[in-house]
């Protein structure tokens, strides 16, 4: 939906309107926004895509993030920034088209206070020492965890978005769905077999805990996306590696979510039946995904 202040939005206004965006004047700046701009026209509500949101942009689009998307630009990770496909406390993620087709950038919000609460989850985190307790330098570590953690999924075969690259505040990787639209959540779908899917995803779950060493830390219908009939696992930046001092405490809250969400449907699951075949019931290594290289 259109925000009726911005149906004649003209992005020469916003640099006069408003103190935040005083930097815009400057002339480098300046000149940074107007080789963007055409590229963003979603953004500004202009071109094809007109779904621009005041708020949207005041949330999403700071200076810093405007620098890294034409740092991007510039090396040709992205070609358009269109139209947002989800929103979040901690991140946007948008429909985004390159040279090889349509994918989503994930936008994380770097004035938002939500991500002091995530710190717990790359505190103990061997992979990220030294944590800095600077906000800015706090979404930087979430990327690069979320980035580094689709990769080791992928490497053990667990269908996760494929990621392409990253730059502070921003994550490039595959949409999944088809060309304009992504797919739906698992919430917001009826499945044929529940019980078949609850199988599949307990395996899935396995495998991610026995080979990849990882625990998704926030498994549930929301973070699962339905696509060609299959399940795809998005939102993993809270995965931690089972050396977290938190991590059984996550697994097992990831497994009672996902027995919740089939004895819904009318099932009978045994939530420690469920939680001994997560632990040490034997798993496939299923085969690698391509990697973001």
């Amino acid at each position: 939906m259109v925000d009726p202040d911005w149906e004649n939005f003209d992005p020469d206004e916003i640099m006069k309107s408003s103190k935040e965006y005083d930097w815009m004047n400057e002339p480098r700046f300046k000149r940074m926004f107007e080789e963007i701009e055409d590229k963003i026209q979603g953004v500004l509500g202009a071109g094809r895509y007109e779904w621009v949101d005041r708020r949207v942009f005041d949330a999403v689009f700071d200076r810093s993030t405007l620098l890294s998307l034409h740092k991007l630009m510039q090396s040709g990770e992205i070609e358009t920034i269109d139209y947002p496909i989800a929103r979040g406390k901690e991140a946007h993620v948008f429909h985004a088209t390159t040279n090889h087709g349509p994918v989503a950038v994930k936008i994380f919000h770097t004035t938002n206070a939500v991500f002091k609460s995530l710190a717990k989850y790359i505190d103990g985190d061997p992979r990220f020492g030294g944590l800095k307790r600077r906000h800015r330098e706090l979404v930087k570590i979430w990327v690069r965890k979320e980035y580094r953690n689709m990769r080791r999924m992928r490497k053990h075969g667990i269908r996760v978005p494929k990621p392409y690259a990253l730059l502070n505040n921003v994550l490039i990787m595959d949409l999944v769905g088809n060309e304009n639209e992504p797919a739906p959540r698992l919430r917001d779908v009826s499945v044929d077999d529940p019980m078949k899917v609850f199988e599949e995803l307990l395996e899935i779950m396995a495998v991610c805990w026995q080979n990849c060493d990882l625990a998704h830390s926030d498994f549930s219908e929301y973070n699962i996306l339905w696509h060609d009939n299959q399940p795809w696992i998005i939102d993993v930046g809270q995965a931690v590696v089972s050396a977290h001092p938190s991590s059984n405490e996550f697994l097992v809250r990831d497994v009672t979510r996902l027995v919740d969400w089939i004895n819904k449907k009318g099932y009978n699951v045994n939530l420690a039946d469920s939680m001994i075949r997560v632990l040490e019931d034997p798993v496939p290594e299923y085969p690698a995904l391509p990697s973001g290289d």
